[in-house]
Protein backbone atom coordinates (compact mmCIF):
# COMPACT_ATOMS: atom_id res chain seq x y z
CA UNK A 1 0.00 0.00 0.00
CA UNK A 2 2.96 2.33 0.64
CA UNK A 3 4.08 1.89 -2.97
CA UNK A 4 0.59 2.87 -4.20
CA UNK A 5 0.66 6.03 -2.10
CA UNK A 6 4.08 7.05 -3.36
CA UNK A 7 3.82 5.95 -6.98
CA UNK A 8 0.11 5.98 -7.80
CA UNK A 9 0.59 7.63 -11.19
CA UNK A 10 3.29 5.15 -12.21
CA UNK A 11 1.16 2.23 -11.07
CA UNK A 12 -1.89 3.70 -12.79
CA UNK A 13 -0.01 4.19 -16.06
CA UNK A 14 1.41 0.66 -15.89
CA UNK A 15 -1.99 -0.87 -15.05
CA UNK A 16 -3.63 1.06 -17.89
CA UNK A 17 -0.87 0.02 -20.30
CA UNK A 18 -1.24 -3.63 -19.28
CA UNK A 19 -5.01 -3.29 -19.70
CA UNK A 20 -4.42 -1.91 -23.19
CA UNK A 21 -2.07 -4.81 -24.02
CA UNK A 22 -4.71 -7.21 -22.68
CA UNK A 23 -7.33 -5.58 -24.94
CA UNK A 24 -5.07 -5.78 -27.97
CA UNK A 25 -3.95 -9.33 -27.23
CA UNK A 26 -7.43 -10.76 -26.77
CA UNK A 27 -8.45 -10.70 -30.45
CA UNK A 28 -5.03 -11.96 -31.53
CA UNK A 29 -5.17 -14.90 -29.13
CA UNK A 30 -8.69 -15.86 -30.14
CA UNK A 31 -7.98 -15.51 -33.86
CA UNK A 32 -5.09 -17.92 -33.39
CA UNK A 33 -7.35 -20.25 -31.43
CA UNK A 34 -10.03 -20.18 -34.13
CA UNK A 35 -8.18 -22.79 -36.16
CA UNK A 36 -8.92 -25.35 -33.47
CA UNK A 37 -12.27 -24.18 -32.10
CA UNK A 38 -14.97 -21.87 -33.40
CA UNK A 39 -14.28 -18.59 -31.64
CA UNK A 40 -17.03 -17.05 -29.54
CA UNK A 41 -17.43 -15.37 -26.17
CA UNK A 42 -18.49 -18.70 -24.67
CA UNK A 43 -15.00 -20.04 -25.43
CA UNK A 44 -13.29 -17.24 -23.50
CA UNK A 45 -11.62 -18.63 -20.39
CA UNK A 46 -13.14 -17.25 -17.18
CA UNK A 47 -9.77 -16.16 -15.82
CA UNK A 48 -9.11 -14.13 -18.99
CA UNK A 49 -12.38 -12.24 -18.56
CA UNK A 50 -11.66 -11.60 -14.88
CA UNK A 51 -8.44 -9.78 -15.78
CA UNK A 52 -10.64 -6.85 -16.85
CA UNK A 53 -11.91 -6.46 -13.29
CA UNK A 54 -8.42 -6.87 -11.86
CA UNK A 55 -7.21 -3.92 -13.96
CA UNK A 56 -10.25 -1.87 -12.99
CA UNK A 57 -9.58 -2.43 -9.28
CA UNK A 58 -5.92 -1.44 -9.60
CA UNK A 59 -6.87 1.55 -11.72
CA UNK A 60 -9.50 2.63 -9.19
CA UNK A 61 -6.98 2.76 -6.36
CA UNK A 62 -4.37 4.46 -8.56
CA UNK A 63 -6.88 7.13 -9.66
CA UNK A 64 -8.11 7.56 -6.08
CA UNK A 65 -4.59 8.16 -4.79
CA UNK A 66 -3.56 10.31 -7.74
CA UNK A 67 -6.55 12.58 -7.25
CA UNK A 68 -5.52 13.05 -3.63
CA UNK A 69 -2.03 14.20 -4.58
CA UNK A 70 -2.60 16.21 -7.75
CA UNK A 71 -2.36 19.98 -7.75
CA UNK A 72 -4.87 20.42 -10.60
CA UNK A 73 -8.63 20.15 -10.18
CA UNK A 74 -9.13 19.44 -13.90
CA UNK A 75 -6.82 16.43 -13.54
CA UNK A 76 -9.05 14.95 -10.84
CA UNK A 77 -12.08 15.24 -13.10
CA UNK A 78 -10.24 13.88 -16.14
CA UNK A 79 -8.89 10.85 -14.26
CA UNK A 80 -12.29 9.93 -12.80
CA UNK A 81 -14.10 10.44 -16.13
CA UNK A 82 -11.55 8.26 -17.94
CA UNK A 83 -11.89 5.52 -15.34
CA UNK A 84 -15.69 5.76 -15.51
CA UNK A 85 -15.55 5.51 -19.32
CA UNK A 86 -13.30 2.44 -19.09
CA UNK A 87 -15.63 0.85 -16.54
CA UNK A 88 -18.70 1.54 -18.69
CA UNK A 89 -17.08 0.13 -21.84
CA UNK A 90 -16.02 -3.04 -20.01
CA UNK A 91 -19.42 -3.40 -18.35
CA UNK A 92 -21.16 -2.90 -21.70
CA UNK A 93 -18.89 -5.54 -23.21
CA UNK A 94 -19.87 -8.03 -20.49
CA UNK A 95 -23.60 -7.20 -20.47
CA UNK A 96 -24.02 -6.47 -24.21
CA UNK A 97 -26.39 -3.54 -23.67
CA UNK A 98 -25.63 -1.98 -27.04
CA UNK A 99 -23.15 -2.48 -29.82
CA UNK A 100 -19.86 -0.61 -29.63
CA UNK A 101 -16.89 -1.15 -31.86
CA UNK A 102 -14.27 -3.22 -30.07
CA UNK A 103 -11.61 -0.54 -30.46
CA UNK A 104 -13.55 1.97 -28.33
CA UNK A 105 -11.93 0.50 -25.22
CA UNK A 106 -8.58 1.88 -26.35
CA UNK A 107 -9.71 5.49 -25.86
CA UNK A 108 -10.23 5.47 -22.08
CA UNK A 109 -7.22 3.17 -21.56
CA UNK A 110 -4.94 5.50 -23.52
CA UNK A 111 -6.50 8.50 -21.76
CA UNK A 112 -5.68 6.99 -18.35
CA UNK A 113 -2.10 6.25 -19.39
CA UNK A 114 -1.64 9.77 -20.73
CA UNK A 115 -3.26 11.47 -17.74
CA UNK A 116 -1.24 9.46 -15.20
CA UNK A 117 2.01 10.23 -17.02
CA UNK A 118 1.13 13.92 -17.35
CA UNK A 119 0.06 14.10 -13.70
CA UNK A 120 3.26 12.39 -12.62
CA UNK A 121 5.41 14.94 -14.39
CA UNK A 122 3.53 18.22 -13.99
CA UNK A 123 0.75 18.12 -11.42
CA UNK A 124 2.16 16.74 -8.19
CA UNK A 125 1.77 18.67 -4.96
CA UNK A 126 5.01 19.78 -3.41
CA UNK A 127 3.41 19.73 0.03
CA UNK A 128 0.28 18.28 1.59
CA UNK A 129 -1.23 21.76 1.89
CA UNK A 130 -1.81 22.33 -1.84
CA UNK A 131 -3.95 19.22 -2.18
CA UNK A 132 -6.02 19.91 0.94
CA UNK A 133 -6.76 23.54 -0.01
CA UNK A 134 -7.84 22.82 -3.59
CA UNK A 135 -10.42 20.26 -2.49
Amino acid sequence: MIVLKQKSDSIGAIASALCLIHCVATPVIFIAQSCAVACSHENTPTWWGLIDYFFLIISFFAVYRSTQTTSKNWMKTALWLSLLALFMVILNEKMAWFHLVEQIIYLPAIALITLHLYNRKYCQCQSDKCCVNEG
